[in-house]
């Protein structure tokens, strides 16, 4: 088949991608005090962060005295307080999603254990601010919150106490064995509880005040489960336990507590209300950690994002100087000026890294910021139906039927063009807070554990790419970069906050929600949209892996396998999981672009970006058309194994000779349609002889439309190496300082 590509570009990127690229790509251009947030960190991870690592702090578990000076490092810069409100104490107002995924990149560009350790503290508190009562949010927040000036106290810390039970990590955490009971209970008086629990690999157990601790009730007169307040001058026993002797995030502390404290009831979450002489916990432990687990993955798989894009500029120094010092490499020679990147194959899998960096960071700061705009309409929707008197699962669920009726209607209606909708009753349902919660929310609990299963698990690898690009240097005290303590590390965070089979089944739930669904074939017509306009960025490519996605998916509801089992079935991971991790790949391509979009519509207006922006634009571009094609790739692989793979191949037997040509029917049929023949590819000889193969073709009934949008997908590859030579081309060029501005 004849080609042609399109004719170069003659503008290359002139150097990495700095801070007014990024405020753009990430949407906080806009925002001075994110900007100045970002600034404050990241003088901290290129501070002491970075000075701890370089002296070799990762080398003990114990939590020192040098590594305790991060806390008063955070506490200077802001980010203890950059989760309160500017009335616990904060200064940012609002939603603070993006702001902790801020913090967290700029923290985990040095060491993701110095990250982990500040955003420990937020987890502690994330069970009070989602699910505490006012009381408890003021006291708490005030105190976790640094001291203003004219105050004289030392801030408290927290631990959150959930993962259980022991000896083992990150196990299901529906099975507590940390227990409550009731110790006093006088009339007229509070009930005062015994709680006793045992953590494992709890985070900054080493100095915490306080426990958001998980229990179970085992006292007939306790309902339920809760998560309980524990402070360490509780009557009791408060040991921090022993430090975790864990291989990587030294640089937070993490140990194994012991709990037997009497605290009072209303320590719980929530609160709780008296019925009948039994104490009804308003929350049980399952609905506190949901609502913080549903926002807080998003900072974690931001954390290997960061890994990814902080591993570019040593690895091209490295390559580059790769020979200099030699005899042979002289300045002006090939080796001298470009070292390993005179060769192709450096270049092609540097750019692979890069690609996904940027896709896992698009993917997960889009997670940030649609829980930001969630946030407050979640409190709305709770307002309302607390004022309709709807509480419980099942009544919500009943509620939002009619609710997602509506949602559905506006997503039509935004579908259809302008002057051929309702406008009106677009405009009423654009302004009514329950169907916009709907919608977005359907949204985000995709997003999230979308972000922090590929984000970590396909990271790690990429970063052990990372590392061999620099060689045995990679594996060494002293890479540049801390690039093998960064591979290492990555192993952790895909199972923090939930392994990922723990990812991979909420996926399987939120994503068959219908009104995600209309959205995402919604986004198909989004990227052939931008491909119209804008050719080369991979959304063509993107828009018909994302149809052979839901074609596969349709499939896979409806259809059954060779035995008549069902194919899409809650315990059929084998299916539903990898229909999960395709949808992954897809989600972070799909921001990616969008986010190089956004670039070409907001780089012009800002005069550090657009000087230079030609160049900048066209290597985003093809970095996002590089993405595209891998993500393609993938999806096309998992999705062609579930559509033949539970299909039982034809064998050579009576049914099977039931589809193949008989030698002499061939022969009767050639001499009507001359060159038939070469149509057929299972013959059977006279005496009963076939081809030398497992057996017939399969027959390919009901696939057709499958293997149509499968092959148009291969089709859409068309151009995309060219797109990799054209940014290899750029990391030949582009400028990089002279020295990393951390220390080895």
């Amino acid at each position: 088949m004849a080609t042609s590509a399109a004719k170069p570009e003659t503008e290359t990127l002139r150097t990495l991608p700095g801070d007014d690229v990024r405020q753009i790509l990430w949407r906080f251009a806009d925002r001075y005090d994110l900007q100045m947030l970002v600034q404050s960190s990241r003088s901290v991870a290129r501070g002491i962060v970075a000075h701890l690592v370089a002296e070799g702090a990762r080398n003990t578990h114990e939590w020192t005295e040098r590594k305790n000076e991060l806390l008063k490092a955070y506490d200077d810069a802001g980010i203890t307080a950059a989760f309160m409100e500017p009335e616990e104490g904060g200064f940012i107002s609002g939603p603070k999603n993006l702001a902790l995924s801020l913090i967290a990149h700029e923290l985990a560009w040095v060491d993701a254990g110095a990250a982990t350790g500040s955003l420990a503290g937020c987890l502690a508190l994330s069970p009070i601010h989602e699910r505490g009562t006012p009381e408890q949010r003021q006291k708490y927040m005030s105190l976790a919150a640094p001291a203003q000036p004219g105050e004289d106290r030392k801030p408290w810390r927290g631990a959150f106490c959930l993962t259980e039970p022991i000896p083992y990590v990150g196990v299901d955490t529906g099975m507590l064995n940390g227990k409550v009971r009731v110790a006093e209970w006088n009339e007229g008086e509070e009930p005062m509880l015994q709680v006793e629990k045992r953590g494992r690999f709890i985070t900054n157990m080493g100095f915490a005040n306080f426990a958001t601790a998980a229990v179970d009730t085992a006292d007939e007169r306790i309902k339920s489960s809760c998560i309980i307040i524990l402070e360490e001058g509780d009557e009791g026993v408060f040991d921090r336990g022993t430090p975790t002797r864990k291989m990587v995030h030294q640089l937070s502390s993490t140990s194994d507590p012991i709990f037997s404290l009497k605290v009072p009831a209303s320590r719980i979450v929530g609160g709780y209300t008296l019925k009948d002489g039994v104490i009804v916990p308003t929350y049980t432990h399952s609905e506190v950690i949901e609502a913080v687990f549903k926002r807080t993955r998003v900072t974690v798989a931001v954390m290997t994002s960061a890994k990814l894009l902080s591993a570019i500029e040593p690895v091209i120094r490295y390559q580059r100087g790769r020979f200099r010092g030699a005899e042979q490499a002289t300045p002006g020679t090939l080796r001298y000026e470009l070292g390993l990147q005179q060769r192709e194959d450096v270049l092609h899998r540097l750019l692979d890294v890069w690609a996904m960096g940027e896709a896992s960071a698009a993917l997960a700061f889009a997670a940030a910021r649609c829980f930001d705009v969630v946030d407050p309409l979640e409190k709305e929707k709770t307002r309302i139906l607390a004022e309709q008197g709807i509480k419980g699962g099942k009544s919500e669920l009943k509620f939002f039927r009619s609710v997602t009726k509506e949602a559905l209607e506006f997503l039509d209606l935004c579908a259809k063009p302008e002057d051929c909708r309702n406008n009106v009753r677009l405009l009423e349902l654009h302004e009514n807070k329950l169907v916009q919660y709907a919608i977005l929310d359907s949204v985000a609990s995709v997003l999230c554990p979308a972000a922090k299963l590929w984000n970590t698990g396909k990271g790690s690898v990429l970063m052990r790419e990372a590392v061999s690009l620099m060689g045995g240097y990679g594996i060494t005290e002293d890479c540049p970069g801390f690039l093998g303590h960064k591979w290492m590390d990555s192993q952790l965070e895909a199972t923090y906050e939930g392994p990922e089979a723990v990812q991979r089944r909420n996926l399987t739930v939120t994503m068959t929600n219908e009104l995600f669904l209309k959205q995402f074939r919604n986004w198909i017509i989004e990227m052939r949209a931008i491909a119209a306009h804008k050719p080369g960025t991979g959304a063509c490519t993107l828009a018909t892996a994302m149809q052979l996605w839901m074609w596969t998916y349709n499939h896979t509801q409806n259809g059954t396998d060779a035995n008549g089992n069902k194919l899409y079935h809650g315990t059929r991971q084998a299916v539903t999981f990898a229909l999960a991790d395709a949808l992954c790949w897809l989600l972070a391509s799909r921001q990616q672009i969008l986010d190089a979009q956004e670039l070409e519509a907001k780089g012009p207006d800002n005069p550090v970006v657009a000087e230079g922006l030609a160049g900048t634009l066209q290597f985003m571009t093809d970095l996002c058309h590089i993405q595209a094609a891998k993500a393609a790739g993938e999806v096309a692989r998992i999705c062609a194994e579930l559509v033949y793979g539970y299909n039982r191949h034809p064998a050579w037997d009576e049914d099977g000779y039931k589809g193949c040509y008989q030698e002499q029917e061939l022969e009767m049929l050639e001499g009507v349609i001359p060159g038939f023949s070469a149509c057929a590819t299972d013959v059977i000889g006279v005496d009963g002889t076939h081809p030398h193969k497992e057996g017939p073709c399969p027959s390919c009934r009901g696939l057709s439309g499958f293997q149509r949008i499968r092959n148009k997908l291969d089709g859409c590859l068309t151009g995309v190496m060219l797109a990799k030579d054209r940014a290899a081309e750029s990391l030949q060029t582009v400028m990089i300082p002279e020295a990393l501005d951390y220390p080895m």
